[in-house]
């Protein structure tokens, strides 16, 4: 609600593709710096109250958005100001949310829990911009605002209902360092770690050569010739194929090697980026586009859970900071990136070349990473 709301507004105010853009460069550049401090809070404060305060400014912004365009006094500068706000209260929630999961949940039960936690984000995906363009179309953009900060009010006391403890158990010298020590730290402790590392570069990798999901529009008009509806079709399927997905790791949970999941999701993922860029027909597209979501789902939940099991509750904080600072990098460079190869060489060729980097990436990490060959759980 709240990008598609910003971004609508936008547009409608100003016909300008370049402006829309713009949200992205102010993302990007916020969330750098605010995800490393969030998972520095997440490890240093109660999180359970870090949610509450990220998701009710959150809810205070979207309203401060509704009434000023009520008021006709909204302008693009404002709304810049308010995307950066959200984008940087979204990035501190995250941490601390991805942390307590492993507080609340027994061990054993992690891999359905991240399968929930993937495929509840997936149905958002699907029913949010239908939320959004149900409500646009038959009311306007400042009841876009205000519903996106009920539902962030809303959002922002949920924490309450968590009886767990909301703060982690921290080592003797944690209170007596500063907050950028304790950055530095969560950054030291990951690039040590045998396992991260090279889970999160391959994440990395594969992400910048091939996200999609940005840019559906150019690559519906450059593989299918479609507009609106199939655009829609193809987003859709993704998110569905990504909930499929998390069903198929619970069901996979008895699998111990954890690590070479990843790698044959990984290299799955490769091979469906093949066959969505030489699809010949619309229906083909959406199966593999759907086969796409489903392997980035596993990967997803595997690779989440790795980072629950292996690392310490005082340090999670940090380390998930870490992982969706990665993920959402290579999502923002993965836009540019797919965008440009997809303007000078066409959308069919930039898919096949991404199924050719990621099973290249993906080769690379098993045979340099061998602990991420040799992880084992059975958890």
């Amino acid at each position: 609600m709240r990008i598609l709301g910003t971004s609508q507004w936008i547009l409608d105010e100003t016909g300008s593709a370049f402006l829309v853009a713009l949200i992205g460069v102010i993302q990007l550049v916020v969330q750098i710096p605010i995800t490393l401090w969030a998972g520095t809070l997440a490890d240093h404060l109660d999180r359970k109250r870090l949610m509450t305060v990220s998701h009710g400014i959150t809810a205070l912004t979207l309203l401060a958005l509704g009434l000023l365009n009520a008021a006709g006094l909204l302008s693009p500068f404002f709304v810049y100001i308010g995307i950066a706000i959200t984008a940087a209260t979204h990035m501190m929630a995250s941490p601390a949310a991805s942390a307590m999961i492993p507080v609340i949940i027994p061990e054993e039960d992690l891999i359905p829990a991240n399968s929930t936690d993937t495929a509840f984000r997936n149905m958002a995906a699907i029913l949010g911009p239908l939320l959004f363009a149900v409500i646009a179309t038959t009311l306007d953009i400042t009841t876009v605002f205000l519903t996106g900060s009920v539902i962030a009010l809303i959002s922002s006391l949920l924490p309450f209902l968590v009886k767990a403890e909301g703060k982690a158990e921290k080592p003797e010298d944690h209170a007596q360092k500063s907050q950028l020590e304790l950055t530095l730290e969560g950054l030291r402790y990951t690039a040590k770690h045998p396992i991260l590392p090279g889970l999160f570069l391959l994440d990395a990798g594969i992400t910048t050569a091939s996200f999609y999901r940005e840019i559906l529009p150019v690559l519906a008009l450059g593989l299918f010739a479609g507009g609106a509806s199939a655009t829609g079709m193809l987003g859709a399927a993704n998110s569905t194929g990504a909930i499929l997905g998390s069903l198929t790791a619970v069901l996979l949970v008895g699998f111990k090697a954890k690590g070479m999941m990843v790698l044959y999701a990984s290299f799955a993922y490769g091979f469906f980026l093949f066959g969505f860029g030489l699809a010949n027909s619309l229906l083909i597209g959406i199966l593999m586009i759907a086969l796409l979501g489903a392997a980035d789902a596993v990967t997803v939940t595997v690779r989440q859970t790795t980072v629950m099991l292996t690392t310490p509750d005082h340090m999670r904080g940090r380390a998930f900071a870490l992982l969706v600072l990665a993920a959402q990098t290579a999502n923002n460079v993965g836009t540019i990136w797919v965008g440009t190869w997809a303007g000078l060489i066409g959308a069919s060729n930039t898919m096949v070349m991404g199924g050719v980097i990621s099973i290249v990436m993906t080769a690379l990490i098993w045979w340099l990473w061998k602990p991420i060959r040799e992880y084992r759980s059975d958890r």
